[in-house]
């Protein structure tokens, strides 16, 4: 039996509030604490919402799928890595992108499914244990997704999930191309957590990201990468133009010396990059006790200007560059696990065609 570390708690055989699990870093394997809220004894998703177990079936909406009318667990019960990114084609393009490193093979005459093409919100694609999804734009987007892809972890009895946000930022005193692995996310008020309002009370969840995942993360950027990796704190906002500084939106009330100013603020502050969907992200995963990261790539040093100038076939060479961080994680973990050269796919798999015909009406018609 480990021994626990953790501080004010009992551990006993019977009821083991923590446990230790292997990581995926360079170094001696960590210890991974599980409280008992949002773990199961054997490491899988516990959800801090006693009113899932008393539904006759969850309905996923916004990614088309359903507790009773598909298999999760025959679906995704293998899952280990989440990585969530901004638009449908990079996602597409990302699952087809690891499918190569980590030597994943397609039964003959098939393709890659987009498993969430009738939700017509969010992509969704299945390459052995990674799951590549999109997560649209800003924090209320990506806060629906975790939402129910937390949840879909739960019905297919995931064991110690990892996730990611995989995107693109706004650096502060770094040139595009840069890529930032966050080591905590705040708002434009520089706090760390993220407010919403639950029955017109106001709830703070603190937006923590895993600093040992960042720092095995930066471990694995190669000498010889033309560009730099770095870790740093992160600005998340609800807004693309005004709430960043921007002063190209359809309104300014302020001055290019306020503008200054302020990103001069956030430097001094150890901000590095402004994005989206960070805070949400943290925030939510943090909450739901599982392990996650955000690696996105500078298109601009906001000090330099508001838009984004660099030519097309530049800005794709850079949205790739997280992608290969993240796929050297990926594939590490694998080579250790032994389990490269998978076979199969995500396919769908029906526990209930009246179900599932249901399921497939409801995220259509569902706004």
């Amino acid at each position: 039996m480990p021994t626990c570390t953790c501080e004010n708690r009992v551990v006993d055989e019977e009821s083991c509030l923590c446990q230790l699990k292997l990581p995926v870093g360079d170094g001696e394997e960590e210890m991974q604490e599980y409280d008992q809220a949002v773990r199961y004894r054997d490491g899988s998703v516990r959800l801090r919402n006693p009113n899932i177990e008393l539904m006759d079936q969850d309905i996923l909406y916004h990614l088309a799928l359903g507790s009773e009318s598909h298999d999760l667990v025959e679906m995704f019960g293998d899952v280990k890595f989440v990585c969530m990114g901004g638009t449908p084609k990079r996602m597409e393009q990302f699952a087809h992108f690891i499918m190569k490193e980590i030597g994943h093979k397609l039964p003959a005459g098939t393709t890659l499914l987009d498993i969430s093409q009738y939700s017509y919100r969010y992509s969704m694609y299945k390459v052995g244990p990674v799951l590549s999804i999109s997560h649209g734009m800003g924090i209320p987007s990506v806060g629906i997704l975790l939402h129910e892809v937390i949840k879909l972890m739960y019905h297919a009895k995931v064991r110690d999930p990892v996730f990611f946000r995989i995107g693109t930022c706004g650096g502060i005193g770094l040139e595009g191309g840069t890529v930032v692995i966050s080591e905590e996310a705040v708002d434009g008020m520089l706090k760390s957590y993220l407010e919403l309002p639950v029955l017109g009370k106001m709830v703070r969840r603190p937006a923590k990201l895993d600093r040992q995942l960042a720092r095995d993360i930066k471990a694995l950027a190669h000498r010889d990468d033309p560009y730099d990796t770095i870790i740093g704190k992160t600005m998340c906002t609800y807004d693309f133009y005004e709430g960043q500084g921007r002063m190209d939106g359809a309104f300014c009330e302020f001055t290019e010396n306020d503008k200054m100013d302020y990103l001069n603020k956030l430097h001094k502050a150890g901000v590095v990059n402004i994005e989206m969907e960070s805070l949400s992200f943290a925030a939510l995963t943090h909450h739901a006790g599982i392990k996650s990261a955000v690696v996105c790539v500078t298109l601009i040093d906001r000090f330099k200007g508001d838009q984004v100038l660099a030519p097309k076939e530049v800005l794709d060479e850079w949205q790739i560059r997280p992608q290969q961080l993240i796929a050297r994680y990926i594939t590490r973990y694998l080579q250790r696990k032994g389990r490269l050269s998978l076979e199969g796919h995500g396919s769908m798999c029906v526990k209930s065609p009246r179900r599932f015909k249901l399921v497939q009406q409801e995220s259509e018609n569902y706004d």
